[in-house]
């Protein structure tokens, strides 16, 4: 591509990229907090996890 095409993209500003980088960093920690959640209570529950009732 050349230079042209490059700089017809959206540009944003400084306030709208921190708050995107705001947004993925909260995202990610919520993330995280769930797999330690469903991680916590696998081993909580530890081999039980896989049996079923009949």
């Amino acid at each position: 591509m050349d230079d042209k095409q490059q700089q017809d993209g959206i540009v944003l500003t400084e306030a709208q990229k921190r708050s995107r980088r705001h947004r993925s960093i909260a995202i990610a920690l919520a993330l995280g907090v769930l797999v330690v959640l469903f991680f916590a209570v696998t081993m909580v529950k530890g081999p039980a996890v896989l049996v079923r009732p009949m």
